[in-house]
């Protein structure tokens, strides 16, 4: 009986990785550069907030996946307001090398070793580096990748193909 091969999750986890980060150049790319400081609400981030935000999710997280454990209280969390559109695209280019890069650099036992997330000497929470990277870093690309989304349909921008077609694209026609 023949075996079928399994990629291993590492593997797994840089082909879905190289296929999102294709997507997320695709909505960026649609972004408006002189409509980077427009919010569709006050609490909102703006929209060059949002991209840049998404732009450097893959080196930020995957950097930090890369130490034992990463302490909030050292963190940023308010993205800064973008100059240009071209500084989005290029945070995005370096972050997808630099995720890639570091994706390919782990192994399965790696993957499967202990994060740990900090606020100063209190453990919030423990769980292995895979959890961390889909969740954090993955999870939380895709979910503001919908909220871009969102943005651009309220500016009146077509939107790209993004997992199928769109009010404005159809991949199948």
């Amino acid at each position: 009986m023949a075996t079928i091969a399994t990629p291993s999750a590492v593997s797994a986890m840089v082909q879905e990785f190289r296929e999102e980060a294709a997507i997320t150049k695709r909505v960026l790319n649609c972004v408006p550069a002189d409509k980077l400081t427009w919010k569709p609400h006050l609490k909102s981030m703006s929209l060059g907030q949002l991209a840049g935000h998404i732009a450097g999710i893959p080196g930020r997280i995957s950097r930090m996946a890369q130490q034992e454990s990463f302490d909030v209280l050292k963190g940023s969390f308010v993205p800064p307001q973008p100059k240009s559109l071209e500084e989005i695209l290029g945070t995005l280019e370096q972050g997808v090398r630099d995720g890639e890069q570091i994706l390919q650099g782990m192994t399965e036992d790696r993957l499967a070793g202990t994060f740990r997330l900090m606020k100063g000497d209190r453990e919030l929470f423990r769980q292995p580096r895979a959890g961390i990277i889909r969740t954090i870093m993955l999870n939380h690309w895709y979910h503001h990748r919908g909220q871009l989304s969102v943005y651009l349909r309220l500016l009146d921008v077509p939107l790209p193909v993004i997992y199928g077609r769109s009010a404005d694209t159809d991949p199948f026609a």
